[in-house]
């Protein structure tokens, strides 16, 4: 059974992590790339959203499925094969896990013009997720939807 405190915990901490990258969605390329504050910021944001959606999906993919879950990857496809992600969405997002990865263990190789353009056009993908994981927790019966 999913402990939908801990969801509504990642999914509210999912949300003030997108806020806080909000903050330097305006900056142009040579701004962001021009101050290691906020390149640092935008790259510790990212990692932190990425993982709590990651956490997110582990926790229902392990308290609603027999899905097997090996790599990271697979928790997002996994999600768009029971139908609380549409499939398509899930193909779009599932590269995020493998961000994720060179943000933790490459993060000496980072590219920051990739830092800089997941910041710009992936932040709704994030808000998305949550959409699609609250209305799938509403139709299970684990929240009444607002």
């Amino acid at each position: 059974m999913v402990d939908i405190d801990t969801i509504t915990a990642l999914l509210t901490a999912l949300g003030q992590y997108l806020d806080e990258l909000e903050q330097y969605r305006h900056l142009s390329y040579d701004e962001f790339v021009a101050t290691t504050k906020h390149y640092w910021a935008v790259e510790h944001g990212l990692q932190m959203a990425i993982q709590a959606l990651l956490d997110v999906g582990s926790h229902i993919l392990a308290a609603e499925t027999e899905h097997p879950v090996e790599e990271y990857r697979d928790i997002i496809v996994a999600l768009g094969k029971e139908g609380i992600l549409p499939p398509a969405f899930a193909g779009r997002i599932m590269g995020m896990a493998g961000f994720r990865n060179i943000l933790v263990h490459r993060y000496r190789q980072v590219n920051l013009r990739e830092v800089y353009d997941h910041l710009q056009s992936d932040l709704d993908d994030f808000r998305l997720f949550a959409r699609y994981v609250t209305e799938w927790l509403a139709k299970k019966g684990y929240l009444v939807q607002k």
